[in-house]
């Protein structure tokens, strides 16, 4: 095969090229970016980290060093899944316009979860009270009710949307491939 997508990197634009979907084509763009700028925001957060607790000893800083990296891994995977498995796909069985209009939808819906569970760990001191949105001269307050649900949950059920679009993920991948 002459057209190997030689790894992570090259699988980017082996599936933007194979893809039929305009969806999925969207999404390759959007997911690199958005796994560009997540990657970026874990080494900073990670160097500020290191730079705040340099003249501690190891031990439970080191832990929670490679802990900082982990939860960034949990969130740049995901984004970059279905990238990964469509160019798979296309390099091992060809093309499927519904497998690839899937993954990317999955992968939006990853790129939401994320921000939903972004909400729900707002601390209560920095909540802004949800209020309606104006687009031009329609007035959104449907909104309101549901952030204001968000920010009511614990803090620690931010997790639970990211987790459960990863999973979505992975199972639309087993259950179409």
């Amino acid at each position: 095969m002459t057209d190997e997508y030689r790894g992570v990197f090259g699988a980017f634009p082996y599936a933007f090229r194979h893809s039929e979907s305009l969806l999925f084509k969207l999404y390759v763009l959007v997911g690199a970016l958005a796994s560009g700028v997540v990657s970026l925001f874990v080494i900073f957060g990670l160097v500020v980290l290191i730079g705040a607790t340099a003249a501690v000893p190891g031990g439970s800083l080191t832990l929670s060093r490679s802990f900082y990296i982990l939860v960034g891994l949990f969130v740049v995977a995901p984004l970059v899944a279905p990238i990964l498995f469509v160019a798979r796909r296309h390099r091992k069985t060809g093309s499927d316009r519904r497998y690839d209009l899937s993954l990317a939808l999955t992968g939006f819906l990853f790129m939401l979860s994320v921000y939903v569970g972004l909400v729900i760990s707002v601390p209560a001191d920095l909540q802004t009270p949800p209020q309606p949105f104006t687009l031009g001269p329609i007035t959104v307050s449907a909104l309101v009710p549901v952030v204001q649900l968000l920010y009511d949950l614990p803090p620690l059920y931010g997790i639970v949307p990211p987790v459960v679009c990863a999973l979505v993920i992975y199972g639309v991948h087993r259950l179409l491939r």
